[in-house]
């Protein structure tokens, strides 16, 4: 990174963003809310777009040459340097429109036109639980350092499995459900990958599987994962260009036999 913008500084401007923007959903959490877009198996809210306006509108006024990758309107904003921001404003927005208070903000930062993420932090403003990591940073829950879980048998696993929106995903992850409930202890179905991402990072969960994802929802997970010891599988997606299928998990549990 350049000496004018050292690691600490993104982390720091990460986190203040991201506290910002839970703060605004958590104080609409259960109110009337403006719906943009009812599809078949998502829900697009005005809550989204305000909360990205005002991560987008924070992280430029001070880094005003990075570049911004948002979910709401697949927005691509900001200047020609050489870091690129990579936002999902409310993770869990189905969760959230329906008031069951299990969603996020998650936001991750990259040197741009790679792969080679910088920070991470995702943040759940119901728990008031922030989870934090950065080159150099160990990750952690609210400041306290985290590792993944030690098991080691499907047997004793609890793995969280998530369903997509196109019908071929659906029927694929059906099919993978199925083997995989066959052999762990429990499966959750959650409702946000970025918590789920967060969970296996602080060890309450051993593997997360969805067929269809995009990066916004999984870029701060992926860098928790892997600073706290799991791994995490990606693959192109099917069905929509784009999108990703993954396998996070402990690095532990056998979960690459079930894919």
């Amino acid at each position: 990174m350049p000496e004018t913008q050292p690691v600490n500084e993104l982390l720091e401007t990460a986190t203040e963003a991201a506290r910002l923007a839970g703060k605004l959903i958590k104080e609409n959490f259960g109110s009337d809310l403006t719906v943009n877009e009812m599809q078949r198996h998502d829900i697009k809210l005005e809550m989204d777009v305000r909360s990205q306006e005002l991560i987008m509108k924070f992280i430029l006024d001070r880094h005003p040459d990075h570049l911004i990758l948002g979910e709401e309107g697949n927005a691509n904003v900001g200047g020609e340097g050489d870091v690129e921001w990579i936002v999902d404003p409310i993770d869990g927005t189905v969760n959230y429109f329906f008031s069951i208070p299990h969603f996020c903000v998650s936001i991750a930062a990259r040197r741009k036109n790679t792969d080679h993420l910088l920070v991470g932090v995702i943040y759940d403003p119901m728990m008031d639980e922030l989870w934090q990591v950065a080159e150099d940073v160990p990750a952690m829950l609210n400041g306290k350092p985290i590792k993944v879980s030690t098991r080691a048998k499907m047997a004793e696993a609890v793995v969280t499995v998530g369903f997509s929106k196109t019908k071929e995903s659906l029927d694929a992850g059906f099919l993978r459900y199925q083997k995989i409930a066959y052999e762990v202890r429990k499966t959750r179905m959650l409702g946000s990958a970025a918590l789920a991402m967060a969970y296996i990072a602080c060890g309450r969960l051993d593997a997360y599987v969805e067929e269809q994802i995009s990066l916004w929802d999984i870029a701060a997970g992926q860098m928790l994962i892997e600073s706290a010891g799991g791994k995490v599988l990606l693959r192109p997606g099917k069905g929509k260009q784009g999108t990703m299928f993954i396998c996070a998990s402990n690095a532990q549990i056998p979960i690459e036999d079930y894919l």
